[in-house]
């Protein structure tokens, strides 16, 4: 049997239907104020969150619009419940971002994350003034602190400074970066904790979450974390997957081994030539997948995009990369038409401005996408405008 050849559409097609775009979000009803949800609400969201294999989370107001355009306004109360219960984490994770992420999901992220640890390049001592031999420590101490209780960073803070050991750590300890605690997430002794009035709190992984399994180890973490992210990205190289995860921190034998791993489970196929691995499991969902004309309109920080990377050409073009993937590490709300980016978008109230990179999208998807738009936010009345298109990246 020859190699499987699929198209680019048929791929992007199959993407939008696996991320939980190829249906509008229902509107039972308005969203609450309050850090409560229907159960059926919490359950939607949840699914979302494992099927995504995460949501960055660096900016709360984001990851609540990207899973509300996949569930209904209900996302942001349904989150903040899923996180209080523990059905969710929220952990620096792929790339070193904050992302919210089911319990297991997250332990075999952070398991792989740790296993590069970058801690211990000398580049990264010299730039964050902690010796390995002080992150060791640190994971020790932060675990027994965190241990059945919530620290607020503040508290963290003053209770490691109180030590000795950690006084000349103290600044790097409360920066708002985190960059001294990621290392600790990574290992398992640190995540983010609900906090009244919107105060950065930690506790400990299995103080929050009743789910949480423990680090597993990295033979076993690996080949899981490749299945999901091809369940929702694929298909994909094994570069693709390290990227989005590490930033391509981990071995190329490593990797290798992940697939070995999957064995018949993994299938290699080409994408308009390209070559790429699949989950044998959708093979025939792939094929069967036809193109279909599509708009949608997505927030920033979308996985959409941050799961095959703004790298990816199949999705963005090169020339347009800047338009979507600015300064600072933002990432701009997206235009897609037929599950490609053509574009961005900005609102400003009841105005939705898009601004294509070529050709405007067509009027009636667009309309539909605002409507999904408002149905997700639950902001009735939004209108959608185009300006004028961009000349270039």
């Amino acid at each position: 049997m020859g190699t499987l050849e699929l198209t680019t559409d048929q791929v992007l097609r199959w993407r939008l239907h696996r991320q939980h775009l190829g249906a509008a979000p229902t509107a039972d009803g308005p969203p609450t104020d309050t850090a409560s949800a229907s159960a059926a609400d919490v359950a939607a969201v949840v699914s979302v969150v494992e099927r995504l294999a995460g949501v960055q989370a660096q900016v709360p107001s984001a990851a609540e619009l990207a899973v509300a355009l996949r569930t209904g306004p209900a996302a942001p109360a349904a989150l903040r419940t899923a996180h209080a219960e523990g059905r969710l984490l929220r952990t620096w994770a792929q790339r070193g971002t904050l992302h919210l992420l089911d319990p297991r999901t997250a332990a075999d992220a952070l398991a792989l994350i740790g296993s590069a640890r970058t801690w211990e390049k000398p580049a990264w001592v010299r730039e964050f003034g902690a010796t390995p031999a002080q992150v060791a420590q640190l994971v020790e101490a932060v675990g027994e602190l965190l241990d059945g209780t919530v620290l607020t960073r503040e508290e963290l803070t003053a209770a490691l400074a109180a030590d000795p050991r950690f006084a000349p750590l103290a600044e790097q300890l409360a920066s708002g970066w985190g960059t001294l605690l990621k290392p600790l997430a990574w290992q398992g002794v640190l995540c983010h904790a609900p906090a009244p009035g919107g105060r950065a709190a930690f506790t400990h992984p299995a103080s929050h979450s009743p789910d949480w399994p423990g680090l597993p180890p990295v033979d076993q973490a690996g080949p899981r974390l490749l299945t999901a992210y091809l369940g929702a990205y694929g298909p994909a190289g094994l570069d693709r997957f390290d990227a989005w995860l590490s930033r391509n921190s981990l071995r190329k034998t490593v990797l290798k081994g992940f697939a070995a791993a999957l064995g018949d489970r993994l299938t290699d196929v080409t994408v308009d030539g390209a070559p790429a691995l699949a989950l044998t499991e959708h093979l025939d969902d792939l094929a069967a997948t036809p193109p279909a004309p599509s708009v949608h309109l997505l927030g920033p920080y979308d996985q959409y995009v941050l799961g095959p990377g703004t790298k990816a050409t199949e999705i963005l073009p090169a020339a347009h990369r800047t338009a979507v993937s600015r300064t600072a590490g933002r990432i701009a709300p997206l235009l897609l038409v037929d599950g490609r980016i053509t574009g961005t978008w900005e609102q400003d109230g009841p105005t939705v401005t898009v601004t294509p990179f070529d050709q405007p999208p067509p009027g009636t998807g667009l309309r539909a996408a605002a409507e999904r738009l408002a149905t997700a936010t639950a902001a009735p009345g939004l209108t959608a405008r185009v300006d004028a298109p961009t000349t270039g990246g």
